[in-house]
């Protein structure tokens, strides 16, 4: 979860099939999708955060990725060279908004200089911090002028691009380039869009989008087995039941997305580093694997996916647990164990609360095995399943089942996550962490366009929060969906965390039905 952006699902809906509430019946099944999405965004607006790192079908970048992470030019007319504090990109000639203006260089410095303007307070800005301005010399020029050379910068020209002038507001319909143009948004409900027939990548077969909201994941699996959705990402557990039904296809996407504990570490208990430490080498993670995800994932052991090229391989741990050293730890760091089997340290019971999203079994049942794992040690970890608005202002208190992961550049999440000057903004660094050498590391893998200097900040950078057991990591996912259906244009690729807007859904512009 990344500023409140959860795992969404998309789905279609066939002939036959029942529609959500509010949904009319098409008269041409194929040519309409129902997108099913685990949480509503809580804007459109890309100013305020929506889609920045692509993915949308209602805006376009300057650059887009493609299901292998390549990058791709989209409204820029090619990629252009990164050197030094200038970066000049042009436009590609006859792209038009949704409403029929022409999208001009006016509009992309618009975009961005809405959001380094402080205040518009948006909860993206710290991931521009190398833009000093964004200029626009003429209607197809654009012109980054950088603070410092900033490798990432064409990774950051992802950013969807609203027309100069744009109210920053959610009253506001939401304008683009993208292959789908908004229609309306009933709050709770749905989101309609419908296909962009000018669409300078071509128009899209699927004409109508529906948005439908279904925060539960046992609900959406139920809608999914009545014949309501013909697509759906659902937990890997849940897919298991579709996996030899006719008609339907599993998909597994490889992605960098994480599931684990976010402690608070200004209490006593969570922010005691044996407590911390003791968690890590106690739970099970490769039962978690098999048991819970089905298989479809691996175990974590920090923010950097394995595989990827920032990876740290020395961040690692045993395959199994080691619930002997675990005891050893605490042990020496003066918790002792009590008559009720609760470890307690100066009178401090070995307690605390571990919250996770209400309607999201995995993350259930995720803290269930960390509870369970816990207590065999002397831990005794307390749940409670909540809405985000309950959870969001406990995270100072109580430690949180949280889901992060990106496959980009590291500077990504990461900075926010843990560098001290975002300590306690909301869902960035939300459990207070502070460390100057993590601070250097981040800021010289930010600073220096050297890959091997970078790779050297990162490597430190992992190194220091598994040192310091900042999370308790548990597992890497695969993303499982289910399609019923045959449809060309589909395309699996590398997904980061936030798959409600992009994954293997975001092709849906591409898909076509295959007799």
């Amino acid at each position: 979860m990344r500023r409140r952006a959860l795992a969404g699902a998309m789905v279609v809906v066939l002939a036959g099939c029942s529609a959500p509430s509010g949904t009319a019946s098409p008269a041409k099944a194929e040519e309409t999708v129902v997108l099913g999405l685990g949480s509503e965004p809580d804007t459109l607006d890309p100013v305020l955060g929506y889609a920045a790192d692509g993915g949308s079908l209602l805006y376009d970048g300057l650059v887009r990725r493609t299901p292998a992470l390549d990058l791709q030019p989209a409204l820029a007319e090619a990629l252009p060279q990164v050197e030094g504090t200038e970066v000049t990109f042009k436009l590609r000639q006859g792209v038009t908004f949704h409403d029929g203006r022409p999208l001009t260089g006016a509009d992309v410095a618009y975009t961005y200089t809405q959001v380094l303007k402080a205040a518009n307070n948006s909860p993206i800005r710290g991931d521009y911090a190398a833009i000093d301005r964004v200029d626009a010399p003429d209607a197809r020029t654009v012109v980054f002028r950088l603070k410092y050379p900033y490798a990432p910068i064409l990774q950051r020209a992802t950013l969807g691009i609203v027309p100069a002038g744009s109210v920053t507001s959610g009253s506001a319909a939401p304008v683009g380039t993208g292959p789908y143009a908004f229609v309306s948004w009933t709050k709770g409900d749905k989101i309609t869009l419908r296909a962009n027939d000018r669409y300078w990548g071509g128009a899209p077969a699927v004409k109508k989008l529906v948005l439908a909201y279904t925060a539960d994941d046992n609900a959406r699996a139920t809608r999914m087995a009545a014949g309501e959705f013909t697509a759906a990402e659902l937990p890997p557990k849940a897919v298991a039941r579709f996996r030899n039904q006719p008609g339907t296809t599993v998909h597994e996407a490889p992605t960098a997305d994480y599931r684990g504990v976010m402690f608070p570490l200004g209490r006593p208990v969570t922010g005691d580093l044996a407590i911390r430490r003791a968690l890590s080498l106690a739970v099970d993670r490769a039962a978690m694997v098999t048991a819970i995800l089905a298989g479809a994932g691996s175990p974590a052991y920090g923010p950097v996916a394995p595989g990827t090229p920032w990876h740290n391989p020395a961040v690692a741990g045993p395959g199994t647990p080691d619930r002997d050293a675990a005891v050893r730890v605490l042990e020496e760091a003066g918790w002792k164990a009590g008559a009720d089997g609760v470890r307690a340290k100066d009178g401090t019971p070995a307690r605390f609360t571990l919250m996770y999203p209400a309607g999201d079994s995995l993350r259930k049942e995720l803290a269930l095995a960390v509870a369970s794992d816990a207590k065999r040690v002397g831990i005794d970890i307390r749940l409670a399943g909540l809405d985000w608005d309950a959870i969001e202002p406990r995270m100072g208190e109580d430690a949180l089942m949280m889901g992060y992961g990106t496959p980009f550049d590291p500077d990504y999440l990461n900075y926010e996550l843990f560098h001290s000057s975002f300590a306690g903004q909301g869902f960035f660094n939300p459990g207070r962490y502070r460390d100057p050498e993590v601070d250097r590391a981040l800021e010289t893998g930010r600073e220096t366009s050297d890959p091997a200097a970078r790779k050297r900040a990162y490597d430190e950078f992992q190194r220091r929060i598994s040192d310091d057991a900042v999370w308790l990591y548990l597992v890497y996912l695969k993303h499982t969906y289910v399609v019923r259906g045959k449809w060309s244009g589909l395309t699996v690729g590398v997904e980061p965390h936030e798959h409600a807007t992009g994954g293997l859904f975001g092709t849906v512009a591409n898909w076509k039905p295959v007799p």
